[in-house]
């Protein structure tokens, strides 16, 4: 029986399927309970399915009679989800079911990230595979694991694991708009050790906290001017520093590597002489912040109040360097496309700063569409925290995706785009990762196009996904399936 929060949608299969997926815990490295969900779909349907070592899953299901001798279409999308959530709400993504409503136009979660990126593309390979009226060509449809954090799925993705040659990721964020290109990407990590010294006398304790801010995905939003709760945060600690000395106990502030931080918060000691200007400077910079982010962030709050007193503090050399160091690390867009209107090239994203063990870890992440670009920017952000004595690594990176304005199901998506709605969609690429770069690399010949409804605010408790948009996208996907030759 459907949900009533989906009773009445488009097509009702997909909306249905979107539910069940909805039930199962998926958060990125932990996709064992969707995988298994997975094959155990394909063997109560009678498909084939099968799953490689790394856990990605392909089921396979024969043409539509009629369609036997056209080419095999492989449908794509990502299994794993980004757990994101307020801090007043109580879930656990291992466990707990994601908790969809309506809202209008729109379906979002309860307090959580929806799962909608990518859980609509399952869900419509799902509705696909189990439908009889439908015509397509002999379908491969592949979920990889792991997209979020590592693209794991594809990096380990083994050749001979599925044979077409063209495919369709359905992993993309604003209907109307036809992807076949992405940008690259890698990691860089800094550890930093502290040092500690004891707690001096006159002093009182704070936390201090930066909440509000809408967050959003490192890639599709980092040029639209959102505040980074590590880099207010920051600003607030050097000043405090600087004037009232300020001491340094404890700092957390993000979460994944893919998002732009929301909050961060901060333990610390200021001279109890100096705990009212703390407030004052507190309050400057909220005004200050407030305005600056008026148009694109205007929720964002700072915070003070007292708190128990810690075991020790940083030690003043380690506060100044891990402060100042942060401080310097750039974020946000580094360089537009020279070639397509309104595409970033090159960005960073200063993502979290955690003290794991007894190391303070800065995650960063870059992105570009020219490789030597990534690889600059990734360098200058390892310099910044090499100056300040940390320890740098970076992750193996990914590749970009080259556009190919020649490509075969790029002609057709586009004719049956402008048949279905009478206007011409958007040929763009897309400042975030897909694996299709990963894919083109293991498959040279590959002929792909990324499509999907519309989501908003992905890997962000404000995610939400548009209705009307999927009946349009299941509308040109079975379309495009139908035309292909």
């Amino acid at each position: 029986m459907i949900n009533q929060i989906f009773e009445g949608l488009y097509p009702a299969k997909l909306w249905d399927y979107f539910d069940q997926i909805c039930q199962v815990p998926r958060p990125s490295r932990h996709e064992e309970k969707i995988v298994d969900w997975l094959l155990e779909f394909a063997e109560q349907n009678g498909f084939e399915g099968k799953r490689d070592k790394i856990g990605n899953v392909l089921i396979s299901k024969p043409a539509s009679p009629g369609m036997e001798d056209r080419k095999t279409v492989v449908l794509q999308s990502h299994v794993d989800m980004v757990g994101e959530k307020n801090n007043d709400k109580q879930h656990d993504f291992f466990v707990d079911p994601i908790i969809a409503v309506r809202d209008g136009g729109w379906i979002k979660a309860d307090g959580t990230t929806l799962g909608a990126d990518d859980g609509i593309g399952i869900a419509a390979q799902l509705a696909l595979l189990t439908s009889d009226d439908i015509p397509h060509p002999p379908l491969e449809c592949l979920f990889t694991v792991d997209e979020e954090t590592g693209l794991t799925g594809a990096f380990n993705l083994g050749e001979g694991f599925f044979k077409g040659r063209t495919l369709i990721n359905l992993d993309s964020e604003d209907e109307g708009e036809l992807f076949i290109g992405c940008a690259g990407g890698i990691d860089t990590l800094a550890y930093l050790k502290p040092d500690y010294e004891s707690v001096p006398e006159g002093y009182t304790a704070l936390e201090i906290k930066v909440t509000g801010l809408k967050g959003g995905h490192s890639g599709d939003d980092i040029h639209k001017g959102l505040g980074n709760a590590n880099k207010i945060l920051v600003r607030l600690l050097r000043k405090l520093n600087r004037d009232l000395g300020f001491r340094l106990a404890g700092i957390d502030g993000g979460n994944l590597r893919n998002a732009i931080a929301r909050e961060a918060s901060a333990i610390g000691m200021v001279p109890s002489k100096f705990k009212e200007e703390a407030r004052v400077a507190l309050n400057v910079l909220a005004h200050d912040v407030e305005q600056e982010f008026r148009h694109t962030d205007s929720g964002v709050k700072l915070w003070m109040g007292s708190c128990d007193q810690p075991e020790e503090l940083f030690s003043a050399n380690f506060q100044n360097r891990l402060l100042n160091a942060i401080y310097a690390c750039p974020h946000g867009v580094m360089a537009w496309s020279q070639e397509i209107d309104g595409l970033v090239e090159t960005s960073t994203n200063l993502a979290s700063v955690k003290l794991k063990e007894d190391e303070i870890l800065v995650t960063t992440s870059q992105r570009s569409s020219v490789e030597s670009a990534r690889d600059d920017i990734s360098n200058m952000v390892s310099s910044v925290f090499e100056l300040a004595g940390a320890r740098v690594e970076h992750s193996d990176g990914y590749p970009g995706w080259e556009p190919n304005m020649e490509s075969p199901v790029l002609d057709v998506s586009v004719s049956t785009y402008k048949k279905l709605f009478g206007n011409e969609p958007e040929v763009k690429a897309i400042h975030a990762g897909l694996e299709c770069g990963l894919f083109l690399q293991k498959y040279p010949d590959m002929d792909m196009i990324s499509i999907g409804p519309t989501i908003k605010g992905a890997h962000s408790p404000d995610e939400r996904l548009d209705i009307e948009t999927v009946r349009k996208f299941w509308d040109h996907l079975l379309d495009i399936l139908k035309n292909l030759k």
